[in-house]
């Protein structure tokens, strides 16, 4: 399969947003739950089920790809600390 760059310089597969990368910086977001559905294999809990995701950091998906695909760890923290800070 072949993947391109969306407009905001995402991967995209077959049009849609790659459920493997993040939405808001295009970079592989290492979600166990895609893993297990691309290979059947059970995974251990993923890191995001633990996860605070700050409102305003939610606020940046686009609404049309919310739901699509996991935000990374790395903007996940930076979510935080943006947050944290005021």
């Amino acid at each position: 399969m072949t993947l391109a760059a969306g407009a905001s310089g995402e991967p995209v597969r077959s049009g849609t947003l790659d459920p493997s990368y993040c939405p808001l910086c295009g970079q592989a977001n290492r979600c166990v739950m895609e893993v297990e559905k691309q290979t059947g294999l059970a995974q251990p809990p993923c890191w995001c089920t633990t996860a605070t995701f700050s409102p305003e950091l939610l606020a940046r998906i686009d609404p049309a790809r919310r739901d699509l695909a996991c935000v990374c760890a790395k903007c996940a923290a930076l979510g935080r600390q943006g947050s944290a800070g005021g």
